[in-house]
C-alpha cells in the first residue's frame, strides 16, 4: 500500500513539474510576446478559468501525498525518511513560492495593472518568467528525492 502511495506521489509531482515547464515554455512566452496586447489577450482568455484552477487542485494533493509517504515510510530506513522529508520540504517551498511570489504577480499582470503601464507589466512578466524556472527546479529536486527514496526502498527489499 505504501509503495502505491509513493508511486502516486511521484506521478502527481511529475505532472506538476511538467505542467509548470509547459507554462514557462508556452504560456509565459505568449504572455510576454507583445505586451500590453498579449497581456490583454491573456486577461480575456483567463476570464473563465486559468492555470491556477489546475494547481489549486493538484498542488495540495501533491503535498498530502508527500506527508502520507513520509508517515508510511517513517520506520523503513533513516535515509528514506530524510529523502522523503527533503522532497516534502521542496514541495512546500514550491507552494510558498506560488502564494508569496507568483499570485501577487499574477494579480498585477492579469487583474490590477493598467495595460498602459507597459514598464510595470514587462518587469512583472520578466520576474514571473525567471522565477518560474526556479520553481520548476525546486519541484525537480523534490521529485528527484522522491524517486531516490523509492530506489532506496527497493534496494532494501532485495537484501
Amino acid at each position: 500500500m505504501k509503495t502505491i502511495i509513493l508511486f502516486a506521489s511521484i506521478a502527481v509531482a511529475s505532472g506538476l513539474l511538467l505542467t509548470n515547464i509547459y507554462t514557462s515554455i508556452i504560456d509565459a512566452r505568449s504572455w510576454g510576446s507583445d505586451i500590453p496586447n498579449s497581456i490583454a489577450t491573456a486577461r480575456e482568455y483567463f476570464k473563465t478559468v486559468n492555470p491556477g484552477n489546475f494547481f489549486r487542485i493538484f498542488s495540495p494533493v501533491n503535498q498530502l501525498l508527500g506527508i502520507l509517504v513520509l508517515i508510511f515510510f517513517w520506520k523503513t530506513a533513516p535515509t528514506i525518511r530524510v529523502y522523503l522529508g527533503v522532497a516534502l520540504v521542496c514541495y512546500l517551498i514550491a507552494e510558498w513560492m506560488t502564494f508569496g511570489y507568483f499570485y501577487p504577480r499574477n494579480d498585477i499582470m492579469f487583474k490590477t495593472a493598467q495595460l498602459s503601464d507597459t514598464s510595470l507589466l514587462k518587469k512583472t512578466w520578466l520576474e514571473w518568467n525567471t522565477m518560474n524556472w526556479v520553481r520548476s527546479l525546486v519541484l525537480l529536486t523534490g521529485l528527484f528525492f522522491s524517486i531516490w527514496s523509492l530506489h532506496k526502498f527497493y534496494g532494501l527489499q532485495l537484501k
